[in-house]
């Protein structure tokens, strides 16, 4: 059997965002996943559906599987041919224990691969403004770890070096051991007046930052609840945080938000969203799924010739609709004498996508506007209407009013996931969410449901 190949991605940080284009890649081709506690749950959905996923996580309460387990099933699914990609928190070659699942693979005869992730040491520090190397303030840093094997009989800390000549310190892994962190550094000469911060929850949308100087940041992060996972700096460079703090600045920092949007069409407005520094909680109450007989459309397609408006009220039913005049092995040129009416920019949009221009677009999206704007156009005007099949009659009925001759067909049914019923119903009765976003009549009507 050909052997497969396992590589050891870094996830970087936490937010989804910062995962390198190379690590994207290798995560959508994984057919074995093996990931981390602190790996977004968004970079676990990329895999393909059929790979199997496998959480390996360690908390500072127990570990899913020790070590040398995770080392055994690396090599084990890497032995049945499998692509295997190991996803880990920040870079796996910084204190990720990478170099220990390396080592195995090699010892294995396994090919290997390393994808190198931005480091929380970097990117959690710069997520809370705070530089850590600045020209007038320090010109080196270090980075240690707040665990080392409990195993070894002596520190391989050296804390007079790192008290004397670093310009700032930060450690990971160091909320539970940070008195013996600061009592070391103070032993050592470093003055108690030093700034000092602590980061919980680094560039997500849950992140807190603890401002104090080594005398008091122990007691201020106990105040504040601070726990693992957290990143501590120490040095000049923790002043800057105040001055230079962004990413808890934007204006919907520290809001959950749900999107009840189809899963499909939410990634749009979450990035909208989160850009702006919400937290969202994608609980689609629709999804879009295909009509239960495509005859009617395709007969009005292979008939098209004989409508004069072809109207479409949103962007699934311009997709629905062009998909399957593909499927007939045809194109926009089919509709090269048909007028098509757009209601709204988006549906417009995906129109221009599919090389065609609206012939019309109401300045008013609703249902009276639209049968008004187009009431001497479509007057004895055959007009065909894919939609969806919960769409309501008041359109047709205004268009009929205006003299039109109206043939509608069902492109797409929407249906409600069923993934979303425990998850809509945990949200609202914990009243997790902040505020609830709606794109249509059925998603509140499907939320009401679950």
């Amino acid at each position: 059997m050909k052997r497969g190949v396992v590589y050891l991605v870094g996830a970087g940080p936490g937010d989804p965002g910062l995962i390198t284009a190379r690590g994207l890649e290798l995560i959508r081709r994984a057919e074995v996943l093996v990931y981390d506690r602190l790996v977004n749950p968004r970079l676990v959905a990329e895999a393909p559906a059929p790979a199997e996923r496998i959480y390996a996580g360690k908390s500072p309460e127990g570990h899913a599987l020790e070590q040398d387990e995770i080392d055994a099933l690396l090599v084990q699914k890497a032995l049945e041919g499998k692509v295997v990609v190991r996803l880990k928190g920040g870079d796996p070659f910084v204190f990720g224990r990478g170099g220990e699942e390396a080592e195995a693979c090699a010892a294995a005869g396994i090919r290997f691969e390393i994808v190198p992730g931005i480091t929380s040491a970097i990117a959690v520090p710069a997520y809370a403004g705070i530089p850590v190397t600045h020209r007038d303030l320090s010109s080196s840093f270090a980075v240690i770890t707040g665990r080392e094997d409990p195993t070894k009989e002596w520190t391989r800390i050296h804390w007079d070096k790192l008290a004397n000549g670093v310009g700032t310190l930060v450690v990971l892994m160091g909320v539970e051991t940070l008195p013996r962190t600061v009592e070391q550094l103070k032993r050592h000469g470093l003055p108690g007046t030093t700034p000092a911060a602590l980061i919980e929850w680094g560039t997500e949308p849950r992140q807190r930052a603890v401002i104090a100087d080594l005398d008091t940041i122990h007691a201020k992060a106990c105040v504040a609840g601070i726990k693992s996972p957290a990143v501590t700096v120490i040095g000049e460079v923790a002043r800057l945080r105040e001055r230079l703090r962004w990413f808890d600045n934007r204006p919907l920092f520290g809001k959950r938000i749900m999107v009840t949007r189809s899963r499909a069409q939410a990634s749009a407005l979450t990035k909208r969203l989160e850009e702006r520094g919400a937290e969202v909680i994608e609980v689609p109450t629709i999804e879009i799924a295909p009509p239960s007989d495509w005859r009617p459309l395709d007969n009005a397609i292979g008939h098209i010739g004989e409508f004069q408006w072809l109207i479409f009220t949103s962007v699934n039913a311009v997709e629905a609709f062009f998909n399957r005049l593909e499927h007939a092995q045809r194109d926009a040129r089919t509709l090269a004498n048909v007028k098509v009416c757009a209601i709204g920019p988006a549906t417009a949009a995906a129109l221009q996508a599919r090389g065609v221009r609206a012939d019309y677009r109401p300045d008013e999206f609703t249902t009276e506007g639209l049968a008004k704007g187009l009431n001497t156009l479509v007057r004895d005007r055959r007009v065909l209407l894919p939609r969806a099949d919960i769409a309501p009659e008041d359109l047709v009925r205004a268009l009929k009013r205006e003299g039109a001759q109206v043939e509608q067909v069902t492109v797409y049914h929407t249906v409600v996931p069923e993934v979303s019923r425990v998850l809509a119903r945990d949200v609202l009765e914990q009243r997790r969410a902040d505020a609830v976003t709606f794109t249509s009549s059925s998603t509140v009507e499907n939320l009401a449901t679950l």
